[in-house]
């Protein structure tokens, strides 16, 4: 599945929410990505696209 081919991928992994899953209904609390992402933005809009994206390039660049 998914989280397996997460698993198995050596880079950074960000997830990223547009909306702030919390404020959402309560399926919405649980991610099963959550359990390999290096990092989470949530509640940022599309702007949390690039958040992710130079959070991933800060990981990568160590």
């Amino acid at each position: 599945g998914i989280l397996d081919a997460l698993h198995a991928f050596e880079g950074a992994v960000i997830e990223v929410h547009i909306s702030n899953i919390h404020k959402r209904e309560d399926f919405r609390h649980h991610s099963y990505v959550s359990l390999r992402a290096d990092g989470i933005v949530v509640g940022c809009g599309t702007h949390g696209y690039e958040l992710g994206l130079r959070q991933a390039a800060h990981l990568l660049s160590k």
